[in-house]
């Protein structure tokens, strides 16, 4: 996983202190997807500490089930915390090579493949920030990108009841492009989709995302529909699960490019899907971190694929996808999802501003930003600190 990042120097890292917060935020319209609603927005994250006082924030995937944030942070706790402690490692992709060797049979045994990977993939996101802000560098700039630190973003996890209303506030707020979510019965997906094409104005990009919604045929169908509209990409028209020969089969006749990777677990597996997939959307709070997510898109530009970044949580999440993004390069786009979340501004301040669809990351070391503790504190449900 880590060999395309083998070239980034970084020093030793020995960590001396683990702490676990787990958050979850009350909201008053549920998030909507065609397999399932978050009725508050949960996040989980981890700090690593080195014995020189450096720090560094992950931010590991727990989304669903509902149960999911105590979940991972269970794991992180029980698991991870005693394989992290006073070891040394060279280098952030070394301690995560290491702690998947050590977690692999348990993985194994388990089934728990997602929630272990996420665990790994935050871990991996702390040690980069941790590593970024001894080298006193932004984090992308430590990854090798050679920009400015500014994205293009796009206004993400909009939900089918009241989507226009919510697309005109997007547009208020800076957004130039929308993500709508469908999978909800023929109908309702084309009357949405149609309205907000017709809001659409010069410039703006529009896309669209089933959430896995359909089987081969229903997607086949859909997306001739579909394709009378102005849409860039439909994300997870089918299970991620579904055998590679009917994405291929679909992106062969799909009027709409493809989009996905957030249910992709391994950088081979990505690999094979550069051949139906135009766009590529890792998620580095959901498997790989940075090292396995960088890889992976530095894999899909050269393949002549798009990089975007998937990303549905809280703020330390969104600005390690930002920095990634930033490092990669790339015509690619910054998800943001625009749902209420105070966790989102909360977990990352200053937050950075969005202005005309660009997303600006802060200047300072590693990731730019910290948890604003008296803001969030009504939304700190556990925390645990070892070492």
């Amino acid at each position: 996983m880590n060999s395309g990042n083998a070239a980034i120097e970084t020093d030793m890292l020995r960590v001396r202190r683990v702490e676990i917060r787990v958050y979850r935020a009350p909201i008053d319209t549920p998030v909507t997807t065609s397999f399932g609603v978050m009725r508050d927005r949960p996040s989980v994250l981890l700090r690593l500490e080195d014995e020189d006082g450096a720090h560094g924030w992950g931010e590991v995937w727990c989304n669903f089930p509902d149960c999911g944030a105590e979940h991972r942070a269970g794991l992180l706790r029980t698991v991870f915390a005693p394989l992290l402690l006073e070891r040394e490692f060279r280098g952030p992709s070394e301690a995560v090579a290491e702690l998947t060797r050590a977690t692999h049979t348990l993985m194994l045994q388990t089934a728990e493949y997602g929630p272990i990977q996420q665990c790994l993939a935050g871990v991996d996101d702390a040690l980069w920030d941790l590593a970024a802000r001894k080298a006193d560098l932004p984090l992308h700039r430590l990854l090798g990108g050679k920009g400015e630190g500014v994205v293009p973003a796009y206004a993400s996890g909009i939900n089918p009841a009241g989507c226009l209303e919510t697309v005109e506030a997007c547009r208020e707020a800076g957004y130039r492009a929308f993500k709508l979510k469908v999978g909800f019965g023929r109908d309702r997906d084309l009357a949405n989709v149609r309205m907000i094409s017709e809001s659409l104005r010069p410039g703006e990009r529009f896309m669209l995302d089933a959430n896995q919604a359909w089987d081969l045929d229903t997607a086949g169908a859909m997306l001739r529909e579909l394709a009378a509209f102005p849409v860039d990409w439909i994300e997870e028209p089918l299970r991620c699960d579904r055998p590679i020969e009917e994405w291929r089969r679909l992106a062969e006749t799909s009027p709409i490019p493809l989009a996905a990777g957030e249910n992709i677990r391994a950088l081979g597996e990505f690999r094979a899907a550069f051949g139906h997939l135009a766009f590529v959307q890792p998620d580095a709070c959901k498997w790989g971190g940075v090292s396995g997510c960088l890889e992976a898109a530095r894999a899909a530009l050269e393949a002549g694929r798009v990089y975007c970044p998937h990303y549905l949580g809280g703020g330390v999440g969104l600005l390690t996808s930002a920095h990634l993004l930033a490092a990669a390069g790339g015509p690619g786009l910054l998800e943001i999802d625009v749902n209420p979340n105070p966790l989102r501004e909360g977990l990352a301040a200053p937050h950075p501003r969005l202005d005309e669809g660009v997303f600006t990351l802060p200047g300072g070391p590693g990731l730019g930003v910290e948890p604003d503790d008296a803001a969030v504190a009504e939304f700190l449900r556990s925390s645990y600190v070892r070492g």
